[in-house]
Parts: C-alpha cells; sequence; structure tokens
C-alpha cells in the first residue's frame, strides 16, 4: 500500500500533468509564465511518466532515510521533490518535519507557512506549524494553529493532545488535562496522550489514578520509555523504592535521555512536581 504522504505527492503529480496535457495550448500559452529565451525553452522537459516516476523514487527515498533517522537527507529528497513540483503543500510539510527533527525551527515555519498557503483548509499544515512554534515557546501562537486544526476536523486527536502540551508548557496543568482527556477520547490507541493525561494527574495532586494509569500504559505498551520513566519517579517517591527500581532498569536500557533532568524539564516538559520526584530517585541512585 502506499504511504499516505507519497500517494497525496503522486496524485497531485498526475493531476497536474493531467490539466497541463488536456489544456488547450492556446489557453496555455496565454496563461503561462512569463518568456524564457529560446535555449531554455528548447531544454526537453520529462515526460509525464517520468516525472511521476521520479517523485516515486524520491518520495521513497525521503521516506527510508526519515525511517534510518537520515533526516538531512530525507530534506534534501523533499527539496528536490519541490522543485519538480513546487504546488505540493505534503512536499512543503513534510520538508519542515525533515527540517524540525534537525531542529532547523525557523526555517520549518517558512516550509509549514508555505504548506498552508497552497492548502488552507488542510489540518496538517497547521498542525506541524504548532509543533514547531510549541518547540519554540511560543505557547499561544502554537495554540492558535491547534484551534485552527480543530475547527477543520473536530475529531482530530493529536490536535487536543498537542493543545493540552502547550497550555502545560505554560504551567496551566488544570487546563491541559481536558484535552488530554479528550485526545484519549477520540483515539483509544493513543498512548502518548494517555501519558500525557496520567503525568497531569499527577502534578495535579490525583497520584494513585496516575500511577494506576502509568501502569496499564506499561503493561500495555512495555518499550513506551516514558511511562516507565514517570512510573519510576512517582513510585519511588510514594515510597516504593523495590519496583521503582525495577521499572527503572528497563528505562536506561530503552531511552538514556530520561537520566537528565535538563531533558526532562525543558525538552521532554515533565511538570515540576514529577521531575523533582525524578530528582530525588537519581540523586540517591547515584
Amino acid at each position: 500500500m502506499i504511504h499516505q504522504t507519497l500517494k497525496t505527492i503522486l496524485l497531485l503529480v498526475l493531476s497536474l500533468l493531467l490539466w497541463t496535457e488536456a489544456a488547450d495550448p492556446a489557453i496555455a500559452a496565454e496563461s503561462a509564465a512569463p518568456a524564457v529565451s529560446p535555449a531554455a525553452s528548447a531544454t526537453p522537459q520529462p515526460s509525464a511518466q517520468t516525472l511521476f516516476q521520479q517523485i516515486d523514487q524520491l518520495s521513497q527515498q525521503a521516506l527510508q532515510a526519515t525511517q534510518e533517522g537520515k533526516f538531512d537527507q530525507a530534506e534534501d529528497y523533499w527539496t528536490q521533490i519541490i522543485e519538480r513540483v513546487p504546488q505540493s503543500p505534503a512536499a512543503w510539510s513534510n520538508r519542515g518535519n525533515s527540517k524540525v527533527a534537525q531542529n532547523k525551527l525557523q526555517s520549518a515555519l517558512a516550509d509549514y507557512d508555505k504548506a498552508i498557503e497552497l492548502a488552507p483548509e488542510t489540518p496538517d499544515g497547521y498542525l506541524n506549524r504548532g509543533m514547531a512554534k510549541e518547540a519554540l515557546s511560543q505557547w499561544q501562537a502554537a495554540i492558535a494553529d491547534y484551534n485552527r486544526v480543530l475547527e477543520l476536523n473536530p475529531k482530530e486527536a493529536a490536535a487536543y493532545n498537542n493543545r493540552g502540551s502547550a497550555k502545560a508548557g505554560q504551567g496551566l496543568w488544570e487546563e491541559a488535562l481536558p484535552d488530554f482527556q479528550k485526545a484519549m477520547e477520540l483515539d483509544r490507541n493513543f498512548a502518548f496522550a494517555r501519558d500525557n493525561y496520567a503525568i497531569a494527574l499527577y502534578q495535579l495532586g490525583q497520584t494513585d489514578q496516575a500511577i494506576r494509569t502509568l501502569r496499564s500504559l506499561v503493561r500495555r505498551y512495555p518499550n513506551f520509555a516514558d511511562p516507565r520513566a514517570a512510573l519510576t519517579a512517582a513510585l519511588w517517591n510514594n515510597g516504593k523504592q523495590g519496583e521503582a527500581e525495577s521499572q527503572w532498569v528497563s528505562v536506561v536500557g530503552l531511552d538514556s535521555r530520561y537520566k537528565d533532568l535538563n531533558w526532562l524539564k525543558n525538552v521532554r516538559r515533565w511538570p515540576p512536581t514529577l521531575v523533582t520526584a525524578m530528582e530525588k530517585f537519581l540523586s540517591l541512585k547515584g
């Protein structure tokens, strides 16, 4: 089955080619781009089939590079697609995603702006741009983008989760909690939203329910490091040192970043009470 992003781009290529080939030559000439020199106009243009094959290959390469974590290569492939099909909002948006993965946030925003310009009624561009704005701590601007996503698609679970995350970034955990809960209701398999819900509960003093939710997540998603790490901190702070240490062994094997309190505070953005609990655990373990 074709990946949805690739399918979107290929369908756009086909529609553009069909329009170009079906257009009346006189109309096409009148509405064409500014005139070029005879030498430039003599440059052979790829056939519809050739262009389609090029986009197909580049898209597959971009997706493969992304899966392998080679985001600079993915960015280059998306750039090559944009050069061939500049009207593709999916290509602009995906190049923005590749830039975000490299922390090239301002450049990514420009790509998302272009994707939105090309497809203003498509939620993906706003969702992606909101995440980049979150990374820049532009909380209100991010929330505005997520609100726009929800205007276009009120059942978009990711927009609720991300809006909750942006509220939490401002310390508004009580306001964030219903958004995480709504995301869970819309997508029962949305593990990250459930994880965010649990740590919000912990911050709001509902520790028993938070621990129950984290335990459930760990049972269902044993390789998901975040709820294991949060459960470690919560259990340790709750006097259950043996179980906390058992959870921590798995956390370290899954993701060593949870040893870094600065990362927890500023990148993962755990709530203060949970960071404090983890700090106590790490200081005693060290």
